[in-house]
């Protein structure tokens, strides 16, 4: 394994949670790095900004963490922020039926073993013990196999399965993979509820992932440079001789110097001639309603038959999400707030006239969770000696999510310090 002091600069080119992933895990080490970020701000997709039409800090997403994603919890310790993600202490999830009106919670006890299907009271209403021992058909997919192949039919798969695997994958189940959905079983349900416990950043996601590495990186020297879009990589047979910046700017490599590209899959294929990564993409809509959530108003609340599927509780908003919205993608704002407040109006108990709002769409979040796109996730290794990928794109095992992109940033860091 290579020693920091014998590395030159590594060059990371990406400040999403990848980029910032990798950086803090070199930086550790007393590597010297530099982060080059196209845009004014980092977090990528996982960012906060002021929103004028609520007069208040928003993220552009919700994003739910699970306590058993053991990068991300790692990543927050290690930059001072673990107390950023807050929820409650023990595996609990409540759900909506908007349809029945019914409403229960899913208590799920910590550890391995699965007690807590014996009761009713903790369980899915309308289901049996024995619906929950087909989730392993998840643990043993194939390749080809999709979620609602494996346990697409009856109380359990529409009531819990559907809208948590969705979320998880942002792909309808009926196509997403079922290797995909089996790994995040098995990294948390199968774990217990240890692993369970959802955790959402409380001040915001740029306050849990973002500013505390921007603050982590200056304080170990590591500068980052906002508004540095890459134009080209200088490839050699070997190596990568130098980076091209919008501009003109060009920084040639040294032998010792090494280059972490951690930028979306679209702009990979464009800078990496015959990179193969993905090409289908999944969007997600997110509602943001400036409102105080009546007392009891669970933090987060799945909902079934409507359209909104999450619902979470803030200080002074209520927030929705709705996964794999592609069909809802050219719907007018104005349509989608007054449609979506219906139903939280409904949930809440609030006045039926619309508050202030936001609607955030983002056409590519993330990419399709497809059994013909997880071929085309690369590894972090490319031809080149001195350049290594990372991104939630690339083959990490997970879908797209904040643990994916930071272990990518991990194992690019992994593979910098091998030399």
């Amino acid at each position: 394994m290579a020693s920091p002091a014998t590395l030159g600069t590594v060059h990371i080119v990406g400040a999403g949670l990848a980029g910032l992933s990798c950086a803090v895990a070199l930086a550790r080490r007393g590597a010297n790095v530099m982060v080059h970020e196209a845009a004014r701000f980092a977090g990528g997709r996982c960012r906060s900004y002021f929103e004028p039409a609520l007069g208040a800090t928003i993220d552009n997403g919700n994003h739910l963490v699970l306590s058993g994603n053991r990068a991300t919890i790692a990543y927050v310790k290690s930059i001072g922020a673990a107390d950023n993600l807050v929820g409650p202490e023990a595996a609990t999830f409540a759900f909506a039926d908007l349809k029945s009106g019914e409403r229960w919670k899913l208590r799920i006890n910590e550890g391995r073993v699965p007690w807590w299907i014996l009761s009713r009271a903790r369980r899915v209403p309308d289901t049996r013990v024995r619906d929950y021992l087909a989730v392993a058909r998840l643990l043993r997919a194939e390749p080809g196999d999709t979620v609602a192949s494996l346990i697409g039919s009856g109380a359990l798969y529409h009531r819990l399965w559907r809208p948590v695997l969705l979320a998880a994958l942002n792909t309808d189940p009926c196509e997403a993979s079922g290797r995909l959905a089996g790994t995040v079983v098995q990294e948390t349900l199968a774990k217990g509820g240890k692993a369970c416990r959802p955790l959402i950043a409380g001040d915001g996601l740029a306050a849990a992932f973002v500013d505390p590495a921007l603050v982590f990186l200056k304080r170990h020297s590591n500068p980052v440079r906002f508004d540095h879009r890459l134009r080209a990589l200088d490839l050699g047979a070997a190596r990568v001789d130098g980076l091209q910046f919008a501009g003109g700017d060009r920084i040639a490599l040294g032998c010792k110097d090494r280059v972490v590209l951690a930028v979306p899959a679209p702009d990979a294929r464009v800078l990496l001639p015959g990179c193969v990564a993905p090409t289908k993409f999944r969007a997600i809509i997110n509602a943001h309603f400036k409102v105080k959530p009546p007392p009891g108003t669970p933090p987060m609340l799945g909902v079934i038959n409507a359209m909104t599927e999450w619902m979470f509780a803030f200080q002074e908003r209520l927030s929705i999400t709705i996964s794999a919205a592609d069909r809802l993608i050219e719907t007018p704002r104005v349509e989608l707030a007054r449609n979506i407040w219906r139903e939280v109006a409904s949930l809440t108990g609030l006045p039926r006239d619309s508050p202030a709002w936001q609607i955030i769409k983002e056409r590519r979040a993330t990419i399709a969770a497809l059994p013909s796109e997880e071929s085309k996730r690369p590894g972090a290794r490319t031809q080149w000696s001195n350049l290594v990928l990372a991104g939630d794109w690339t083959a990490t095992g997970l879908p797209a999510t904040i643990e994916g992109a930071i272990r990518s940033g991990n194992r690019a860091a992994e593979l910098i310090l091998a030399g």
